[in-house]
């Protein structure tokens, strides 16, 4: 079992920047690949990006080149840092785990953390 626990949102200005945080419990982290989401109201949940257990990344290309995500599995701690946020990237973000990338990329992780809003306004 992993417990996931996201944390980092909040409200920015549009150009702004924030960084996410998911914190795994258990002593597996370094095996699973990690995922972080988003839905925004009335909108499926979307893949935002993907890290391999071995680093190996994969964005979705509307955040390609503006989000960066990264692990540290000494913490147990998967990043996303979100740089020149736009209102579009309004959202609750969530992280996603599983030992197999092709689920996470499915949209359907064995284990899910609980959300963090994301507000882009000026």
């Amino acid at each position: 079992q992993v417990q996931l626990v996201e944390s980092g949102g909040g409200l920015v200005q549009p150009g702004g920047s924030l960084r996410l945080s998911c914190a795994a419990s258990g002593s597996m982290f370094s095996i699973y690949a990690m995922g972080w989401y988003r839905q925004a109201p009335g909108k499926q949940r979307e893949l935002v990006a993907i890290i391999a257990s071995g680093g190996m990344t994969n964005y979705a290309a509307s955040v390609k080149g503006r989000f960066t995500i990264s692990r540290d599995n000494a913490k147990n701690t998967v990043y996303l840092q979100m740089n020149s946020l736009q209102p579009e990237d309004t959202a609750v973000y969530y992280c996603g785990a599983d030992s197999s990338g092709s689920r996470l990329f499915d949209r359907r992780p064995a284990y899910w953390g609980q959300g963090t809003q994301v507000t882009v306004s000026s």
